[in-house]
């Protein structure tokens, strides 16, 4: 049975889950930096930390052939455009560029060149003194350099005019971006600019799905009173959809496994069926209930 493209909801869930894991990587590698380095190498190189904390994660799951934990928790697989195999290498380096390094380089590059533009005479007076402090080697001071090579070239009504154009430049982008998610929305192919790029798609994993629907055949199977006495002994998580263990009460009244409420309420604090919003602190533990 061909597998079904992924839905919106499931692209947007897989997302948000990534970012979160995202989030937490790039806090604690911030964390680390600066306990080891002190707080004035950290915010030199902040940005450097975030950069290889993304590039981390998705280097250890997607550029490895792995599902991302946000891939994994709505089961869904990423596919070439033929939509018969998983990318290849070349695709999935390609997303993973266009996705961490890309729009690291881009913001440095518009900064630069933002900087280099309105600072005039001052800014290539303290060129040298900022290469000192970010160091020779570095990308910054490299891009400084080229940059100030580059604005060298041109006079000054032309500087002056390249000012609104690189601003304007850097709101295009931003429009561009939310453009691409409205369109998203409309046709629900690619939720981010980097996996249209490289061509990436996504196609549900339905062997949960098959799970459910073998066990609804068998109870179908079954006669009503065994359906009946079956359905009281055997309560099931809807989060996990397995038996519920260790029984846990929202104060909506709604029972879910311990380890799964207090997993979702980690990502979202409300109640999974009825939306109802509370914290986790008031959840209850049901002890010897059935």
């Amino acid at each position: 049975m061909p597998l079904a493209p992924a839905n919106q909801s499931q692209l947007v869930r897989s997302s948000q889950k990534d970012e979160y894991y995202r989030t937490f990587l790039r806090n604690n590698a911030n964390e680390a930096f600066q306990t080891l380095a002190g707080s004035k190498r950290w915010l030199d190189w902040r940005r450097e930390i975030e950069l290889l904390s993304d590039l981390a994660y998705y280097g250890l799951t997607t550029f490895s052939g792995y599902q991302t934990l946000g891939e994994e928790y709505v089961n869904i697989v990423q596919v070439d455009p033929t939509q018969r195999q998983i990318p290849s290498w070349a695709r999935r380096g390609l997303f993973v560029l266009c996705h961490a390094y890309f729009p690291y380089l881009l913001g440095k590059v518009l900064v630069c060149l933002e900087n280099e533009l309105e600072g005039g005479q001052e800014s290539r007076s303290g060129v040298g003194r900022r290469q000192a402090a970010s160091g020779l080697w570095s990308l910054e001071s490299w891009l400084r350099r080229w940059m100030l090579r580059l604005v060298g070239l041109l006079s000054e009504p032309q500087r002056k005019a390249c000012v609104p154009a690189v601003f304007v430049l850097q709101q295009s982008l931003t429009l561009l971006h939310r453009l691409h998610v409205a369109l998203f929305y409309i046709s629900g192919s690619f939720y981010h600019l980097s996996k249209r790029a490289a061509g990436i798609s996504y196609l549900n994993n339905f062997r949960q799905r098959q799970r459910a629907r073998q066990e609804w055949k068998l109870y179908r199977n079954l006669s009503p009173q065994r359906s009946q006495s079956l359905g009281s002994r055997v309560s099931r998580c809807i989060l996990c959809l397995e038996e519920r263990r260790h029984s846990t009460s929202t104060p909506c009244g709604h029972l879910f496994c311990w380890e799964c409420i207090t997993e979702w309420c980690n990502t979202k604090a409300e109640c999974p069926l009825c939306r109802e919003k509370f914290q986790p602190h008031r959840l209850v533990y049901l002890r010897n209930y059935n």
